[in-house]
């Protein structure tokens, strides 16, 4: 066995390798890059904002009407080899009208650095934020982290760091998390077609799968997928609710019957919809009689 019942590599493939799915994923990149384009030309922005030494450490920052505002931070994803937050843009729409600030985080991609450096850039990220939340209008005290795909990995990652001892941070700097589609497993991802790209060693495996570093404490956890994704997809969520759940932490599961891996993620165009009901409610904002 490579990893649980999965005997060779293709079988593996046909879990994680989403393009062998005959889903029209070019279709699904239009849509992320067209509404993209729409919301920062609708919504007031402030792009490219560096918060590390590389030039692909930036933010991408849509501040709320309001000051003193929620902050939503949002991790793309992309297997941690491609993809931007430009891409992403779109994703401030729904939260944006809530009066949540959105902050997109880019940061560098496999191989030219390696999932252990790019768990390091985007806790940087979260740093960053916090000292200059107030510098555009947002609430440092009210963090929220949703990321999708790679970026649900990274939404547990930053969970799961020990901010009081590594960076002199509150220990409840992010008040929750939504993980969208995400994979807290990283085991099985030497054995695939991923492996030449992402160059995993298995000591990177064992630091890096957030299912084997649980918090002993940490804000409210929810996690979400679409209905139509694959067995293995489904089940690395699952898993992982349920080892944050015996943990005694607080999670939630948000079912998306009618979503695939790409579709997952279309609610945060619309405020109502239920992914953004959902986090808006975790935010502590949404009103369920408005």
């Amino acid at each position: 066995m490579l990893y649980r019942n999965f005997q060779t590599q293709a079988e593996l493939d046909s879990q994680y390798n989403l393009s062998e799915l005959s889903l029209n994923i070019p279709a699904y990149m239009n849509f992320y890059a067209t509404n993209s384009a729409k919301v920062r030309e609708k919504l007031r922005c402030h792009l490219s904002v560096p918060f590390g030494p590389t030039l692909v450490e930036h933010l991408d920052i849509f501040p709320a009407a309001q000051p003193q505002a929620p902050i939503l931070i949002f991790i793309h994803g992309g297997y941690w080899m491609m993809s931007s937050s430009k891409d992403f843009s779109f994703v401030a729409q729904g939260p944006v009208a809530a009066n949540v600030t959105v902050v997109l985080v880019n940061y560098a991609l496999c191989p030219k650095v390696t999932i252990e450096e790019i768990v390091r850039q985007n806790r940087s990220a979260i740093a960053w934020i916090y000292h200059h939340a107030e510098n555009f209008g947002a609430d440092p005290n009210c963090i929220y982290v949703a990321g999708h795909s790679a970026g649900g990995h990274l939404t547990a990652m930053l969970m799961a760091t020990d901010w009081e001892n590594d960076y002199g941070l509150p220990d409840d700097i992010i008040k929750g998390g939504c993980a969208i589609s995400g994979l807290f497993d990283l085991m099985p991802f030497p054995y695939t077609w991923l492996q030449p790209k992402i160059q995993l060693t298995w000591a990177e495996v064992l630091r890096n799968s957030p299912i084997r570093h649980i918090p002993e404490k940490a804000g409210s956890l929810l996690v979400t997928y679409g209905e139509q994704e694959t067995s293995e997809f489904k089940r690395q969520s699952q898993d992982f609710l349920a080892v944050w759940k015996k943990k005694g932490l607080a999670g939630e599961y948000l079912p998306q019957p009618d979503k695939n891996h790409f579709t997952a993620i279309n609610g945060f165009l619309d405020g109502n919809s239920p992914l953004c009901t959902a986090i808006l409610r975790q935010i502590k904002l949404y009103d369920p009689t408005h």
